[in-house]
């Protein structure tokens, strides 16, 4: 038991529970001195917050990035009104380390340079030394993942990564955990991973990389071009794929073109933006353009000559039927478009 929770038995201490993966949870809850208490060096946030440059930052470079950021310093302005905590934080009773409150923290600490007494101690949840890092992570989940819903989706994915890559928990362990689809989490673990075997640091790209990944047609280059992803990761870097939701409308419409379109792109031959306009010059992105061209497609497939052939009866007749009309309607478009 740390010094800073065994104290904790003679201010205001009683006694709760938690449920935790069909398991009771025994959890005293207390006030705690502020000053005595770590940052969590795997929060997300402050993972993915403060690790960009490789190294493991100091509780004290952790509390000055924290202290900056605004939604600690509104925090730290509403905890002041309040006069306290509404929710306590989970602290780890061995340890110390605010498991869950990392921000709330930061808030008590700011309050505490301009009044230390007042603010010296905050209210917390204590966390038995036999919880295990399996069930950290469950709680963890069910507050920020499941519950506020308040980590963004690169910090989702970077805890989510963290479990399944360095932990070995399953994807289908941790979808059952917190309820994310096997897909959803499938996902969101790649991206992480096509980050990090990119050396991409800069979290604010996340959302690029996401809607790369995300698509199937996009998918579907980078199986004919291997070479696309690192042009697309250099693209992003430079500033020539400008935002996020380029790479989900203007960059599928250059594989939507495919051919030349694409070819000259992933070539160097033409840039982003002026593929994107070869890309449209060809009909990609217009909804009348892909129905033709799928319906193009479906003609000529051999199966689809193959199947029709072998009609018999009222539904050979009704198929040329149909397309007697198709030929008509085909042959007037075409007079009035040229």
């Amino acid at each position: 038991m740390s010094k800073a929770t065994q104290g904790a038995d003679t201010l205001g201490a009683g006694k709760d529970t938690l449920v935790i993966r069909h398991k009771r949870i025994p959890v005293r809850v207390a006030d705690v001195p502020q000053h005595e208490l770590k940052f969590y060096l795997e929060n997300p946030r402050l993972y993915t917050m403060i690790r960009a440059d490789g190294k493991e930052p100091t509780q004290e470079e952790i509390e000055e990035t924290l202290s900056k950021m605004e939604h600690v310093k509104v925090l730290a302005q509403s905890i002041k009104e309040n006069g306290g905590l509404m929710d306590a934080i989970f602290v780890h009773e061995d340890t110390n380390v605010v498991l869950e409150g990392n921000s709330r923290l930061a808030a008590y600490r700011i309050l505490a340079k301009h009044d230390a007494v007042k603010w010296g101690y905050i209210r917390a949840k204590i966390l038995p030394q036999s919880i295990t890092e399996r069930e950290i992570f469950t709680l963890l989940g069910q507050y920020h993942i499941i519950g506020k819903k308040d980590w963004a989706p690169f910090e989702q994915a970077g805890y989510l990564y963290r479990q399944h890559v360095d932990n070995g928990v399953s994807i289908a362990e941790l979808s059952s955990e917190i309820n994310l689809s096997h897909r959803t989490i499938t996902h969101l673990v790649s991206v992480v991973q096509f980050m990090i075997e990119n050396s991409e640091k800069d979290v604010n790209c996340w959302s690029y990389y996401d809607e790369y990944l995300k698509s199937t047609k996009i998918k579907k280059a980078r199986k004919e071009y291997s070479q696309l992803d690192k042009i697309i990761v250099k693209k992003i870097r430079s500033g020539e794929i400008p935002r996020a939701v380029d790479v989900r409308d203007e960059l599928k419409k250059i594989v939507e073109a495919g051919g030349k379109v694409l070819q000259n792109f992933v070539e160097g031959k033409k840039g982003f933006v002026d593929s994107v306009h070869a890309a449209i010059d060809k009909g990609a992105g217009h909804q009348d353009v892909r129905h033709l061209r799928k319906f193009k497609e479906w003609i000529a497939s051999q199966d689809t000559i193959a199947e029709l052939i072998t009609l018999e009866g009222s539904a050979r007749k009704e198929c040329l039927y149909d397309l007697k009309k198709i030929q008509t309607l085909v042959l007037l478009a075409l007079r009035k478009m040229t």
